[in-house]
This record gives C-alpha cells, structure tokens and sequence, in this order.
C-alpha cells in the first residue's frame, strides 16, 4: 500500500513516522509513505504556490499549474495505474469507520493537503477524484486530516496493533454491531474509593461480555443515538438489546 501526500509542510509528517504504534506499518514496509512539496515544481524564484483570488477578497488561494506537475511526477513514479486523489475538504464525505476499512483495504492513495483560502477549482474538476471531510470545523490545512486518514488505516493493518484483535473492539466497529465501545479499567481495583465493577472481576467470560455488552448500548445510546438507530435498521440489536434500551427510554417504535 503506498500513499502519496502533496504538501506546503512535509516536516509535519516526521514526528508521525516515528513514533506511536503506527510507525510499525512504515517500518515494516505495510505502507510506503512519500512527501511531496508542490513549490518544487513552481516557476521562478521564488517558486511561487499561490496567489490572490479572482474576484477579491481576504487570502490567497494555491496556484494549479504547481500542484498539477507535482501530482503528474507523482502518477510517473507509481505503479499499477492511476490512483485516487484525494482532498480534505468541508464539501466531502465524513470520514467513517467503514471509508477508514475501504481505503485500508485498498492499494492507497494521492492525498493533497490544500493551504489558505483553497486551491484553484479548475485543478479540483481536473484530477481529484474523492473528497473527504473530518467533520463541520475548518483547519488551517489539510495535513492533520491525512495524518488522521493515514493513522486509522496504519492502526488495521496486521501486526500494527500489540493485540491482533484490539481494533476490532473499537467504536463503531461491526464486530459490536457499529455501537461506541464500552468503559474500561485498569489496577488498582480501588482508586481514589471507586472500585472496578465487580463484573469485570468475577472471571466469568459470559457474564462479562454481557455487562460490556450493556455499557456499549448505555452509552451509544445516551451520547450517539444515531448509532443506535442505524444499528436496529440493520437488524443488530437483539430481543435483549431492545429491553434494555426500552428501560433506558430508548426502544424502537412499537
């Protein structure tokens, strides 16, 4: 898998590489992870990216010729045809657990990190050809939002994790049928005078999937009910789930 980032800021990018459980997949080769900056392919010298935007108004806006030969060196190097470009922008779909799983399961990607106002939108219609978006907020650029994409699919691939099987306990996994993940504790038993629910102790596998089992529907269903909702249309929810929820106020109609 091999994932291509054009940006103003590649040193952004170093701290990541080399720490933190995600650096196992570069380390290992699972992802091949190359920067590109645009100003080397600008004109002049000053290697100019951006400039002011027709029309007026505050900012600048990147110039579409440097990041149009930068992005054509970058298809030259790759095997195995064209492949996605992707940017972050507010207009593109949220990214969710189930896009994180597709692109981990794809051959990766070109991310382009736009700067200031945006990027020429004759270079957008051009060649990019998917737009994801981290939520309804605006950041300085998009390099901390392929930094997310990047480390959300470094975390799925095998032998990233300490635990082969911890990602597929997370929020909004399918394996707990899409809900929020449930608390979780660690020694002493007792701390500051709260004690660890006794569930949790017992060393009765059943009876402790079944009280993990509950605390994912509790808070799914308190703080993301959305979630409870899409996971009932799906059929995910059992006879025991929904009496549950119906004691919480939370049951589904009829």
């Amino acid at each position: 898998m091999r994932f291509d980032v054009i940006t103003l800021f590649p040193e952004l990018f170093a701290p990541f590489l080399e720490a933190g459980v995600a650096r196992r997949a570069y380390a290992s080769g699972q992802i091949v992870l190359k920067l590109w900056n645009p100003r080397a392919y600008a004109e002049g010298n000053y290697r100019r990216v951006d400039d002011r935007p027709f029309g007026g108004g505050p900012g600048m806006v990147m110039l579409a010729e440097p990041l149009a030969r930068c992005l054509a060196a970058v298809q030259a190097e790759r095997a195995g045809g064209a492949a996605p470009v992707v940017l972050f922008s507010p207009i593109g779909q949220t990214l969710t657990h189930a896009g994180v799983e597709r692109w981990a399961a794809g051959a990766g990607a070109v991310l382009i990190c736009g700067r200031y106002e945006g990027i020429d939108q004759r270079f957008i219609d051009r060649h990019v050809t998917h737009q994801i978006s981290l939520g309804d907020f605006v950041l300085s650029g998009g390099e901390i939002a392929a930094l997310a994409l990047l480390d959300a699919v470094a975390r799925l691939q095998p032998g990233v994790l300490g635990d082969e099987g911890s990602h597929h306990q997370d929020s909004f996994n399918p394996a707990v049928d899409g809900l929020l993940d449930c608390p979780h504790y660690t020694r002493p038993e007792v701390w500051d005078g709260v004690p660890v629910p006794s569930e949790l102790l017992s060393g009765h596998h059943a009876r402790i999937e079944g009280w993990r089992r509950e605390q994912r529907l509790r808070l799914t269903a308190r703080h993301r009910p959305d979630l409870i909702v899409a996971a009932r249309a799906a059929g995910r929810l059992s006879a025991h789930d929904e009496v549950l929820l119906a004691q919480l106020g939370r049951g589904g109609p009829g």
